[in-house]
């Protein structure tokens, strides 16, 4: 018995303007390379998985992130996140 796959959902997709930390950049290009993803349909899967509360990496990607991290100098945390200042912020 094979069952059909979920049907795909059209969406109406934007262009952002986002900014985020370079080495977070290259972690995240890396990693959507690495899984064959875009990297907005990277980013798109992280956010609905977390507005969902539910991991959206099997624990062999996230060993892989681990070395990505490495590999790129990624030695930001999720403690961090809402702490980050730019180097040319003139309010630090």
């Amino acid at each position: 018995m094979t069952t059909e796959p979920p049907a795909r959902k059209k969406v109406a997709r934007v262009q952002i303007g986002a900014r985020m930390e370079k080495n977070l950049v290259k972690v995240l290009k890396a990693l959507a390379e690495y899984l064959d993803l875009s990297l907005g349909d990277l980013l798109e899967g992280v956010v609905l998985h977390t507005f969902e509360g539910k991991a959206p990496f099997t624990a062999q990607t996230r060993r892989h992130i681990g070395r990505l991290k490495s590999v790129y100098g990624l030695t930001l945390t999720a403690e961090d996140s809402h702490r980050l200042t730019e180097e040319n912020d003139a309010r630090r």
